[in-house]
């Protein structure tokens, strides 16, 4: 049994007024209780003035990737233990983040879903994406063509029970030769995949940089959405009938936010001339979520610098940046991330697994809070902590 005493709490949906103890048993959180009770037979640890909340959940990382140039290009020539090793850095760096769930959006010939159970942190995986032939991310493994070749895709996924079929609806910027700012497949072959997938019980998300390759994507029925650049030849245009579809049809939104340097030249580069800007996809975020629109955090890491593993704050601070209110930015890291991913975490109520972490600071008042973790627990678990050892009673 664990006892955390901490000066206040985030749910995953609201906030709750300090102090607060969240005790936890058997992996699952028993009590969220007011105060600094006892708890005979618990381990306590005293966080102090600290917040505690859900572990964190980014949707939309490559753990394969390094984080460095060339991060994907260089998957195919890893030896199976260089991959392995370079999954376990990054996994290290999410866990000290405070992200306790991670879903990969594209590994290198299964090699994240073939161990998924391997790890401290719940991984959740697609495995290679679904892309056209030579598409974004082709080496990764999952070129498909033609209907019966795509339901065959689709089923060897669920073979391999994969977590979400992930689909390569546009082009990439990290694949020389595709275009962001077309479609990949037409509306009935993303159809055929999603209703093949369903039919599996699996979730579906498109990768979608172009305005048509979104549109194509939520009438095709997909349960997700990543990027959502909506890039035409006048630049990032959102119809609002796009806006309407997207928040009545409940799709989970990940706009991919959270940089920590400016892209390479070539990648700014490739964006001026599709019409995009960073600014303008932090400024979308807050646009859709006006809307209704759902949206959840996941940072792309691992794919290039400025976009490494364990950038979630910073992914979270840029929707607040473009409009989201804190505590629903903080939800899209717990509560609706989760709700996405169909895993019971991201809340702090009795019965649901105790992942928990807590940061210096209130994150209510200063989203910058999320970027000082302290502790992480996974399962009840202390998995890492920076308290000095007379802080745990």
């Amino acid at each position: 049994m664990l006892a955390l005493r901490a000066g206040r709490a985030f749910d995953g949906e609201h906030s709750l007024a300090g102090p607060v103890t969240v005790i936890a048993e058997n992996g699952k959180i028993t009590a969220v209780a007011q105060g600094h009770p006892d708890v005979p037979g618990a381990e306590i640890v005293d966080l102090g003035t600290a917040t505690v909340l859900p572990g964190l959940i980014d949707t939309h990382v490559h753990l394969g990737g390094d984080g460095e140039v060339g991060a994907l290009d260089r998957l195919p020539g890893y030896s199976r233990e260089q991959l392995d090793a370079v999954i376990e850095e990054s996994l290290d760096r999410h866990l000290r983040a405070g992200v306790t769930t991670v879903r990969d959006l594209g590994d290198h010939q299964w090699s994240v879903v073939d161990q998924r159970d391997r790890h401290r942190q719940r991984v959740l995986g697609s495995g290679p994406p679904i892309t056209s032939k030579r598409g974004h991310c082709w080496s990764m493994g999952g070129e498909a063509a033609g209907e019966e070749e795509l339901r065959r895709a689709v089923r060897e996924r669920a073979e391999r029970r994969v977590d979400v079929v992930k689909i390569m609806a546009s082009g990439g910027f990290a694949t020389p030769g595709t275009n962001v700012s077309d479609c990949q497949f037409t509306e009935h072959e993303l159809r055929v995949m999603v209703e093949e997938a369903h039919s599996h019980g699996i979730p579906v998300t498109a990768h979608a940089h172009s305005l048509a390759s979104v549109q194509r994507a939520v009438a095709a029925g997909v349960d997700g959405i990543e990027h959502l650049t909506c890039l035409t030849d006048r630049g990032m245009q959102v119809p609002p009938d796009l806006l309407d579809a997207l928040a009545e049809a409940d799709i989970a939104v990940c706009h991919t936010l959270g940089v920590t340097q400016e892209p390479p030249p070539f990648v700014k580069e490739a964006w001026d001339k599709a019409g995009m800007s960073y600014a303008g996809k932090v400024s979308m975020a807050g646009l859709m979520y006006d809307h209704g629109v759902r949206t959840v955090a996941g940072t792309d890491g691992g794919i290039a610098p400025g976009k490494g593993h364990g950038i979630i704050a910073f992914s979270v601070a840029d929707l607040v940046k473009g409009g989201v209110p804190n505590a629903a930015a903080l939800a899209a890291a717990t509560s609706q991330a989760a709700k996405a991913l169909g895993v019971s975490k991201g809340v702090l109520r009795p019965g649901w697994d105790a992942d928990i972490i807590a940061v210096q600071g209130d994150p209510m008042r200063d989203i910058s809070a999320l970027q000082h973790v302290t502790t992480v627990v996974i399962g009840g678990q202390i998995a890492t902590t920076t308290l000095p050892l007379d802080r745990r009673v």
